[in-house]
């Protein structure tokens, strides 16, 4: 099927789609993951053995699959089904006028989504989009093509139909060069939001095609969380933190950014060793590079000292992508500062900036996560925030403007 036939056959599924079908759907899908993992993991295996080569390492850890992830996709998706399901009521209330108004959550439609070879990211978009009533149009890059398919074609839409829900409700992008990309954006009424993960040049070209065919985007391009160690930081939990915000490297909301008060000298020399001991290089400027995407240097962290927290903050706002931010400090009004002027989607004190992420903030897997600086869902993207507004509005024929 071309791109616009998946569009179409998705769209055709949205009104079957009902919350406890969806529950039973999901639920089907971990079992059936569990029952067809051999099938999952040899697609997987093909992928890897093609991408070896051209991949760095951090991107074919990203893309490997093995029995424990193929179970903690299972696991998230039977998580996923138990959750409860979006309410769709908001609020309601009289005029004087007469005129009842009721304020509600209702499906976007169709969703698209264009993310980097990671095949957990299939399930967890698409189960998130089901969850929240809309239908799922996947699009993957060349490197997990088989492995999605896999997933798509051997769990999703088989758990669907047992469910008794129309297999065409999570649709796939079957070709991996970048024009399938280029359509996904292009097809406002039927796909009319595409939620795009990856960065780079690739990544923003499609947010601007689709800008200018009028679909709109939600963007999980830039990453890097930032870490400030005031002067006033217990040594001991500074260690900690960065040495747990160092765990893996080729995700988004580790550690990138290490900014260390210049009244901290001491301090600057143990996080140095840390650094050192978790086999990380550090660096100076550019302050935003985002080095989970440097296929050459991944372990490495900018290192860079400021003047206290004003100046840590207002580097956190100006020259990172927003994503996340942390600080260690023992004095509260320092970090409540902090808290209060850094702009971007997470903020922590004495936590790592791993945490940002929708599963563990929240308890629900997430399609990615939106840094833009627009009214809508932010952060952590879960089902709970793929709706639109609408007002139902009821009257007796009398109410006149």
């Amino acid at each position: 099927m071309t791109v616009e036939e998946e569009a179409q056959a998705a769209n055709d599924a949205l009104a079957a789609l009902a919350d406890d079908a969806v529950a039973a759907a999901l639920s089907a899908a971990a079992a059936l993951l569990e029952e067809r993992a051999t099938t999952v993991l040899a697609a997987n295996a093909a992928d890897i053995a093609e991408a070896a080569g051209r991949l760095d390492a951090g991107a074919l850890d990203r893309l490997r699959l093995d029995d424990a992830r193929v179970a903690a996709i299972g696991d998230q998706l039977r998580i996923l089904a138990a959750l409860p399901p979006l309410e769709r009521e908001i609020d309601a209330w009289t005029l004087e006028n007469g005129l009842r108004v009721q304020e509600r959550r209702i499906p976007v439609g169709v969703v698209g989504a264009n993310f980097e070879a990671r095949p957990n990211v299939a399930v967890d978009v698409a189960g998130q989009l089901l969850k929240s009533q809309n239908a799922a149009l996947l699009r993957t890059g060349g490197a997990a093509i088989r492995t999605v398919t896999a997933l798509v074609d051997d769990v999703l839409r088989p758990a669907l139909s047992s469910a008794g829900l129309p297999p065409g409700a999570v649709g796939l992008v079957r070709s991996p060069d970048r024009e399938g990309a280029r359509m996904l954006v292009s097809l406002p009424r039927l796909v009319p939001l595409v939620i795009l993960r990856g960065s780079g040049p690739t990544t923003a070209a499609l947010a601007q095609l689709a800008a200018e065919h009028g679909v709109r985007t939600l963007a999980h391009a830039e990453g890097g969380g930032v870490l400030y160690v005031d002067r006033s930081a217990d040594p001991k939990r500074a260690a900690a933190i960065v040495e747990a915000s160092l765990d893996r490297l080729g995700v988004c909301n580790r550690l990138n950014l290490l900014l260390v008060d210049r009244g901290a000298d001491g301090l600057l020399a143990a996080l140095r060793e840390t650094l050192a001991r978790a086999g990380v290089a550090e660096a100076e400027g550019p302050l935003g590079h985002e080095w989970a995407n440097d296929a050459d240097r991944v372990a490495t962290v900018t290192v860079h000292q400021v003047d206290g927290v004003a100046e840590a903050v207002g580097v956190a706002n100006r020259e990172t992508s927003g994503l996340a931010a942390g600080i260690v400090a023992e004095d509260a009004a320092v970090a409540r500062a902090f808290i209060d002027r850094y702009r971007g989607t997470a903020v922590f004190w004495h936590a790592t900036t791993r945490f940002t992420d929708g599963f563990a903030l929240t308890g629900s897997p997430e399609t990615g996560i939106n840094v833009d600086s627009v009214p809508g869902p932010r952060g952590p993207v879960t089902y709970r925030d793929l709706w639109l507004r609408q007002y139902v509005v009821v009257g007796d024929a009398t109410q006149r403007r």
